[in-house]
């Protein structure tokens, strides 16, 4: 989280709405550790990371789902071995993430 607090502290200045995605659990290999967080602002601006690329496309369009709901939710991201590999990514695994809008 130390990591995106400059980004946050600018978004909230500019009165911008923001979602947060953290690493609740990972399955297997996986890039980031639990706690490892992401924000997005409304404007679709990131900060942060939770797969350092792999799924962060998609985190982006799940937060952007979640500031427009207001619902917080889990969601999970999973590539076996072999799927990972194919598609150019390092590792396999699953990745489980928790996504909720920040209230200021």
């Amino acid at each position: 989280m130390k990591e995106i607090l400059g980004d946050l502290e600018t978004w909230r200045r500019q009165g911008k709405k923001i979602a947060i995605a953290r690493v609740v659990d990972i399955e297997g290999s996986g890039p980031r550790l639990p706690g490892a967080a992401m924000a997005v602002n409304e404007d679709g601006q990131v900060a942060g990371s939770v797969s350092g690329g792999c799924v962060e496309g998609a985190v982006v369009v799940e937060s952007l789902e979640c500031l427009k709901t207001g619902e917080r939710k889990i969601v999970t991201f999973g590539y076996s071995d072999d799927e990972a590999f194919a598609v150019g990514l390092t590792c396999g695994g699953t990745i489980h993430l928790f996504l909720e809008p920040l209230d200021w």
